[in-house]
């Protein structure tokens, strides 16, 4: 595309491109935007170098006006998006891309790419945390996904209200809390289950979570206490029907006086299983692949499209896809959240064309990310990572009750353009 509009002489016509989701993936009631922190830094980072352009050149992919075009590329724009945190609902312009067709055009696999994926991981999160009533969850997904995506969705998963991941990689990154359990290998190295539970006590102290459904369940519970004393700080059930082991192992290590030492699961959980073991002595969560592949819904369905452009006048004009069941509402979009008199949101109203004046009903969602291709710094980095997860709790607080409702369902807020 950009080699025909270098041809054709528009690439450099200024457009504004929308980055929107037709639809909540899976009947779900809302969507949690995550992974804005992560792309203002690729954008800023996206060039080509030698070997790409050598590459397009011999295979012949665009010509020598393209090439000595992308040889320079940098996105210069301007970008503006709703807050990394914020909820969204079918039609939210969740980014906007304000730049030269050519310069905007070549972002669009990059941006999908990155907010289909975390979205849909923090979205799936985020049920998970409603389901979980408080008690906290660890991500531990990244054997179930790519090794850079791993990174992504702990981060993804954190902003969404995880507590920690065992993936120190995110940690390092992103300031992200760490945590991690040994494996059923580090028991079955030892010659016995006493000499793998002496040992993890030795290296980290009885604060440490020894994993007990190794052999056999009841024996390893006593055997840990038995190791680690009464203030062994918490034990692993990874395998077993979860709400009878639970409330077991509950009663046993209370009998043999280890009260405080608490009880957390992993297993294959999702939100389904466990909004199941609320009324279980579950005392924190493990979640891996649920969670790093959005539950069900690896992508948040995202699309990048062109809503306006100037015209050879230099007047903006609206445009908009008109096919059957794709079609799209073209004009640079202004959307806010409608709230009520107790501040619950009421509607996504996406105003076309102008903004509308400020109210205290209406919540402005728009804020800016890029600025002639220079990152908002707030929005970056750990402390941006930190930001948004605040943020995704202040919107979550907005919600009607009814969303968090784990079955399918319409969009917890109508979209409403006007």
């Amino acid at each position: 595309m950009v080699d025909a509009a270098i041809r054709s002489g528009t690439h450099e016509r200024e457009c504004v491109f929308e980055v929107f989701a037709r639809h909540l993936p899976g009947g779900r009631r809302y969507g949690v935007v995550a992974g804005t922190g992560r792309l203002l830094d690729l954008i800023a980072d996206f060039r080509f170098t030698d070997a790409e352009l050598e590459w397009l050149r011999d295979n012949e992919i665009v010509d020598d006006k393209a090439i000595a075009w992308l040889a320079d590329y940098r996105f210069t724009g301007n970008i503006w998006g709703y807050q990394e945190g914020e909820l969204y609902f079918p039609g939210s312009p969740i980014l906007v891309v304000d730049g030269t067709f050519a310069e905007a055009v070549l972002l669009e696999t990059l941006a999908l790419s990155v907010l289909n994926y975390d979205s849909a991981v923090a979205s799936a999160a985020a049920r998970m945390v409603s389901a979980a009533s408080g008690r906290p969850l660890a991500e531990m997904g990244s054997r179930r996904t790519g090794e850079r995506s791993a990174v992504a969705a702990a981060r993804a998963a954190f902003i969404a209200g995880f507590g920690a991941t065992s993936n120190l990689e995110a940690g390092r990154s992103w300031g992200i809390p760490t945590m991690g359990t040994a494996a059923h290998s580090f028991t079955l190295l030892h010659d016995t289950e006493e000499d793998a539970f002496r040992a993890q006590v030795a290296a980290l102290g009885v604060g440490t979570t020894l994993l007990v459904d190794t052999y056999d369940v009841p024996a390893a519970v006593e055997l840990a206490v038995r190791v680690a004393g009464t203030g062994l700080g918490a034990v692993r059930i990874d395998s077993g029907d979860l709400p009878e082991q639970v409330a077991a192992v509950r009663r046993q290590l209370d009998a043999l006086g280890a009260t405080k030492t608490r009880i957390t699961v992993t297993n294959d959980l999702d939100e389904f299983t466990i909004a199941a073991l609320r009324a279980a002595p579950v005392d924190s969560y493990g979640v891996g692949t649920s969670v790093v592949t959005g539950s069900g819904s690896p992508a948040a369905g995202m699309v990048y499209k062109l809503v306006a452009r100037k015209g050879s006048d230099g007047e903006w004009l609206s445009v908009a896809k008109r096919s059957a069941h794709k079609a799209t509402v073209g004009g640079r979009k202004f959307p806010v959240r409608e709230l009520d008199e107790a501040g619950r949101a009421t509607a996504e109203v996406i105003h076309v064309g102008e903004p509308e004046a400020a109210t205290s009903r209406h919540r402005p969602l728009l804020v800016p990310l890029m600025n002639a291709g220079v990152p908002v710094e707030r929005y970056r980095g750990a402390a941006g990572t930190a930001l948004a997860r605040e943020h995704r709790a202040a919107a979550m607080a907005e919600l009607p009750a009814d969303a968090l409702r784990l079955g399918r369902g319409d969009p917890a807020v109508a979209t409403r353009y006007e």
